[in-house]
């Protein structure tokens, strides 16, 4: 337990056993001081209620723990601890109801391929096609809802990736987790009295300037996706990067409209045949209560303007238990 952690438990004493179960990897707590957390994949309800002026301080004191602020003039807060956990909370106003705040819990366990497997979050064949794609030098874009795992995979896929190759990790909040000789990593951050925010954009731009023989980017959230795009289209083959879509092609779809955040004056077509170029591979993982798996791998073959669609090969589908390899 790190000391941001015991400096924050006597606020939260109600969800302490909860924060230090390993079990538990997320922790909300809504506006009525109703606490939900989520156990290996499952959300459920505790007893415990958190009154609003206790909830205020432990909020507050993690703030000026970590070195930033929160009041009613500024009611949000999004923050990491020593150990890897976010802490986001938002104040009223800006919620209604009551203070909620969110915890997600850092999970120092590093899972392998192997584990995947034993987890059933796919299977053998799945687990080769995807570790050769990586030492392939294949762009993948890893999809999917919140707590899906996105991360997790991406950690263990980035374990195929040659030690000679030198890696540049960029992230909003550091948790992928890789062990190579040769990696640099950034982290994001926001803007703060005298200090401009460096943003997922400045980075990727920054990061061509040293040498990346592959990009991993935590997750794609706006216009970042362009400069992605630039990147994997400029010989950074290998990389990879997560999004948030419903689907494997829907991820084409929000990836698409990310690049137009960019405020690139490029039309629609273009952009999608840009896309086509530089990703390879789009891997969906699904949640269900208590199960997370990978429930779909694309290949992008290309993109035909004259019929607006994309050149996609099925290479794993499953629905829930049944599987359907190529």
């Amino acid at each position: 337990m790190s000391s941001s952690w015991e400096l924050i438990l006597p606020f939260l004493a109600q969800i302490e056993a909860e924060i230090k179960d390993p079990t538990v990897s997320e922790i909300m707590v809504n506006g009525d001081g109703s606490v939900f957390v989520e156990r290996e994949g499952v959300v459920a309800p505790l007893a415990a209620r958190i009154p609003q002026q206790q909830l205020l301080a432990g909020v507050k004191t993690i703030a000026r723990r970590l070195g930033d602020d929160v009041s009613d003039v500024k009611p949000i807060l999004d923050s990491r601890l020593e150990d890897g956990s976010r802490v986001a909370a938002v104040l009223p106003p800006a919620a209604l109801g009551g203070i909620v705040l969110t915890i997600r819990k850092f999970s120092a366990k590093h899972f392998t391929l192997d584990d995947l497997i034993k987890r059933d979050t796919l299977d053998q064949p799945t687990a080769t096609l995807l570790a050769a794609a990586i030492r392939d030098r294949r762009n993948v874009l890893i999809s999917g809802g919140t707590s899906t795992g996105k991360t997790t995979l991406l950690n263990v896929l980035a374990g195929f990736i040659p030690p000679e190759d030198r890696i540049v990790v960029i992230e909003d909040t550091a948790e992928i987790s890789i062990s190579a000789p040769n990696l640099v990593r950034f982290e994001a951050k926001q803007a703060r009295p005298g200090c401009d925010a460096v943003t997922i954009r400045h980075l990727l731009k920054a990061s061509l300037r040293h040498r990346p023989d592959r990009i991993v980017v935590g997750e794609i959230r706006d216009g970042a996706a362009y400069d992605l795009l630039q990147a994997l289209n400029t010989g950074h083959g290998g990389s990879m990067s997560t999004v948030h879509a419903d689907t494997a092609a829907g991820a084409l779809s929000r990836f698409a409209s990310l690049v137009l955040e960019s405020g690139v004056q490029l039309p629609f077509p273009a952009i999608k045949a840009n896309i086509a170029t530089a990703l390879n591979l789009i891997v969906h993982i699904d949640r269900r209560p208590g199960r997370r798996y990978v429930s779909e791998v694309l290949e992008v073959r290309g993109y035909d303007p004259d019929r607006d669609r994309y050149d996609l090969a099925p290479l794993y589908r499953r629905d829930n238990t049944e599987r359907t390899h190529a």
